[in-house]
């Protein structure tokens, strides 16, 4: 029990360090324009490649889920003039952050995780040390930019994809008209509310890369201690996620009460 503490403080200290490190990294550079924006954009491109396409397929039947169960319950108490602001503000504050979260940490981070992991174990790692290049510099401030950015485009497609499609499953079963269900939501959401989906967004892209960076550049033991690496990195990724939108969420009802959930 001891052991477990201990580690699991270690890692929490080893991450806040990097991540304090990356963000560093990225600042200095790209003010002293050293930044790889080139790295920056392969990874970027990469990132969306490997999770664009799942990140709509698991939206689509979220709006569904989303747009039946609320639109039941609103025709239990005679409130399916509501559905739209109900639909559209959960999916825009809570449902877009979470599954783009899900994503980022499945997808992005397995596949950063996994990257690293495979070049530490190659010493690759260590041969940019002994050339005097900072890895933190070289491989993981370009990722966190990039999957930070790829966050927040994310976001606005889940989104756009499922307030699309708890649209169309409102609207067309014919429960409510078309027009009544877009004044609702307009009536009622307000531009903080897709504010704080992308800061949500922002600070869950850093973390999920962080975490993956972290858990790759400590790999060691061939195929298997990269593996165990990746599904390390995929499951703190999610709790630490589940977390911070958690906390989030709780700051932005204190702050903002006019516009708590």
């Amino acid at each position: 029990m001891k052991d477990r503490t201990r580690t699991g403080v270690e890692t929490s200290g080893n991450l806040v360090v990097l991540g304090v490190a990356s963000l560093w990294a990225l600042i200095t550079d790209i003010v002293s324009r050293r930044f790889s924006w080139q790295e920056f954009m392969l990874q970027a491109w990469f990132m969306t490649r490997v999770s664009l396409l799942p990140t709509i397929l698991v939206a689509i039947p979220f709006g569904v889920i989303t747009s039946v169960q609320i639109g039941a319950v609103a025709n239990q108490i005679g409130a399916t003039s509501f559905s739209g602001a109900v639909n559209g503000i959960g999916v825009l504050r809570q449902g877009a952050p979470l599954v783009t979260s899900l994503m980022i940490a499945g997808a992005v981070g397995s596949a950063i995780c996994s990257d690293l992991g495979a070049r530490n174990v190659r010493e690759e790692i260590d041969a940019l040390k002994v050339m005097g290049i900072s890895p933190i510099q070289r491989l993981v401030a370009p990722r966190i930019l990039a999957s930070a950015v790829v966050a927040l485009l994310l976001t606005v497609i889940v989104a756009m994809t499922a307030m699309t499609t708890a649209f169309i499953m409102n609207v067309g079963s014919g429960t409510i008209s078309s027009g009544a269900y877009l004044d609702s939501f307009v009536s009622f959401s307000r531009p903080a509310d897709f504010v704080l989906a992308e800061i949500k967004a922002l600070v869950f892209g850093f973390i999920a890369t962080v975490v993956a960076a972290h858990k790759g550049l400590n790999a060691s033991g061939g195929p298997k201690g990269v593996a165990d690496a990746v599904n390390q990195a995929v499951v703190l990724s999610v709790i630490l996620l589940a977390g911070t939108n958690v906390a989030i969420t709780q700051a932005y009802v204190m702050l903002f009460p006019q516009g708590s959930v």
